[in-house]
């Protein structure tokens, strides 16, 4: 136990931050994973955002934070592509439908 009177206060600061910082970390785990489930461009400004304010907290160091925002964009982009073939398949599919009954 700390002895000193800066030493007591130093103590209760660090208790009260670490608490802070445990609901914190808990917060973007959730988000992120709510994220990776589905991911969206929305759930991306929302994982973004949160990446960015642990890093001003100094939670999470720079370079993982743009890490992992680029995995994230890169999974929207991904998930966005897959959209898109599968939309451009069901048009084909509809097209040749409609042809072959005016046939």
């Amino acid at each position: 136990m700390p002895i000193g009177r800066s030493a007591k206060k130093s103590l209760r600061k660090s208790v009260k931050h670490r608490k802070i910082n445990v609901s914190f970390k808990n917060k973007l785990k959730t988000i992120v994973k709510k994220f990776l489930a589905k991911p969206t461009e929305k759930g991306l400004s929302e994982v973004s955002s949160i990446l960015d304010k642990a890093k001003k907290n100094n939670l999470i160091h720079r370079n993982k934070v743009a890490r992992l925002k680029s995995n994230m964009s890169k999974r929207v982009g991904k998930e966005v592509v897959a959209v898109a073939k599968v939309k451009k398949a069901v048009k084909k599919k509809v097209v040749k439908k409609v042809s072959k009954k005016m046939s």
